[in-house]
């Protein structure tokens, strides 16, 4: 019996100007939906009476309102999937919070629409009225834990490794395509061929070997995979994090620094002397009230992210990636005097001889 499936809606391929190098081309694919790590995402749960979609009542051309809020338990057995990525040990942080506009997360429970969630940093493209992660159908019944488990960690920026171009596997691409065209899922072609039988980018996939014991593996039924052969009989991941996934996520996300960030004075650069993959961390207390630019120098591809400090904990302020392009990261961003702020900087690639640095003016 096929079991109900992760749903990504499917996402434009990224552009990047043509001639890039190869090794800076598998950075930016490889890094490009990733947080930078000491971020805290805040998440929060749709539950109010306008968090709803309009649906249209088949065969009466009638709407009718589907709400996205959840239960008590539900949202519990949420809570727990967070505590167990963040038992971890990871740099990355969840905390929940009761106002939208403050979550980078929104989670909705609508019935019937799948359960998805957006990859790691396309989250903050979503609308602060709209949802980044569905579930679908009820979380609480047995087994279903891993559904939890699995959008968190595209939340987090892991993609579907049953995709992984080193999988090696061989679909009966038609059977899938029929079996999942029925229920529980009812999927279209499109919507198969997405999730399930498009191989991934080498440099997008989690990593070079492949787990078929990841959470980010979707169970699978008999039939429809032909080789290797010990598949044949389905996929069936135990739907927790395995060994592989906890070593992926500590690798981008380590465990963060108790040291004290260095400060970024304005008008002074601060060299960065990463390698690729590295971050660098800096606090900003700006003199006096005014619009300024934080920016990065030097030949370079980086993720340049500001946090406000808010009761202790740095809240998502301004970003910006510049990845692939000849232009540098900098934000033009108003800073408060008597504020803290927190400047984290992760290097994607470097090239020629030049020095990478970062400045606040």
């Amino acid at each position: 019996m096929t079991r109900r499936l992760c749903s990504l809606p499917r996402q434009p391929a990224p552009s990047f100007a043509p001639g890039l190098t190869a090794g800076r081309l598998g950075a930016l694919l490889a890094g490009r939906r990733m947080w930078v790590n000491g971020t805290v995402l805040h998440y929060c749960f749709m539950d109010s009476r306008s968090d709803a979609s309009v649906i249209p009542v088949p065969g009466t051309g009638e709407l009718r309102r589907v709400p996205w809020a959840g239960g008590s338990e539900q949202r519990d057995v949420v809570r727990g999937c967070f505590r167990e990525w963040q038992d971890l040990g990871i740099g990355v942080t969840f905390a929940e919070v009761g106002d939208r506009h403050e979550a980078e997360l929104r989670i909705g429970f609508q019935a019937g629409a799948g359960s998805w969630s957006a990859v790691g940093r396309d989250a903050l493209s979503a609308g602060r009225g709209e949802r980044t992660v569905n579930l679908g159908w009820d979380v609480t019944a047995p087994g279903e834990r891993g559904t939890v488990l699995h959008q968190i960690g595209h939340t987090l920026g892991m993609v579907h490794e049953h995709q992984s171009p080193v999988a090696g596997l061989h679909w009966d691409d038609e059977a899938v395509y029929a079996e999942l065209a029925g229920p529980p899922n009812f999927w279209s072609r499109e919507t198969t061929y997405t999730n399930v039988l498009r191989r991934l980018d080498a440099c997008a996939a989690g990593g070079s070997v492949w787990d078929p014991q990841s959470v980010m593996t979707l169970p699978i039924g008999p039939g429809l995979v032909l080789e290797p052969e010990q598949y044949r009989g389905g996929l069936r991941p135990p739907g927790a994090p395995s060994p592989a996934d906890k070593e992926f996520v500590l690798r981008w996300y380590p465990p963060t620094r108790l040291s004290e960030p260095a400060p970024l004075v304005p008008f002074r650069s601060a060299p960065l002397g990463l390698g690729p993959g590295e971050q660098a961390e800096f606090t900003v207390e700006p003199p006096e009230t005014r619009e300024y630019t934080v920016g990065t120098f030097g030949d370079a591809d980086a993720v340049l992210v500001v946090f406000e400090e808010r009761d202790g904990e740095p809240r998502f302020f301004a970003g910006h990636d510049d990845g692939g392009t000849p232009d540098n990261a900098a934000v033009r961003v108003r800073l408060v005097r008597g504020r803290r702020y927190i400047v984290r900087v992760r290097l994607y690639s470097s090239w020629g001889s030049g020095e990478t640095a970062v400045m606040c003016w």
